[in-house]
């Protein structure tokens, strides 16, 4: 139990239940936004309750009215996390990469001087063609 609660306590998982509950609410106030303020604005032949299409010789009838209230809906919510949420995340990691630059790592690997693979730092003989390599810290002998 008692790992089970640092699992719950930490703040990754108290993060990503808080987002999606705010994620629900936010999707209704959307849903909602679409289906009473947008699709009105959308002309519909007089005397329609929404654009329908009757399946030829079948009961079906898919309701076109709803799947474009769920693609606008889609297209507001996707639009509104990139705004909101991607790109000011991009910026800040920008910001943030500008002002504490990365340290180069050192190499772990290099290129074989007669067949150009790339092989381990520390190789004292290519794996590919084996050849005879000198020590990683000489210069690389020119292929004869």
């Amino acid at each position: 139990m008692g790992d089970f609660q640092k699992f719950i306590m930490r703040g990754n998982v108290v993060d990503l239940a808080i987002g999606i509950v705010i994620g629900a609410a936010f999707n209704s106030v959307i849903q909602s936004f679409v289906k009473d303020i947008v699709t009105p604005l959308i002309p519909v032949p007089q005397g329609l309750n929404g654009i329908t299409y009757k399946v030829p010789y079948t009961h079906a009838i898919m309701n076109i009215s709803d799947l474009i209230n769920v693609i606008i809906s889609f297209l507001i919510i996707a639009l509104v996390v990139y705004f909101f949420v991607v790109k000011p995340i991009n910026a800040m990691e920008d910001g943030y990469n500008r002002l504490h630059p990365k340290e180069k790592e050192a190499p772990t690997t290099r290129d074989c001087p007669y067949c150009l693979s790339t092989i381990p730092l520390g190789a004292t003989r290519c794996a590919y063609c084996t050849a005879q390599l000198p020590p990683a810290d000489a210069p690389a002998a020119q292929a004869r």
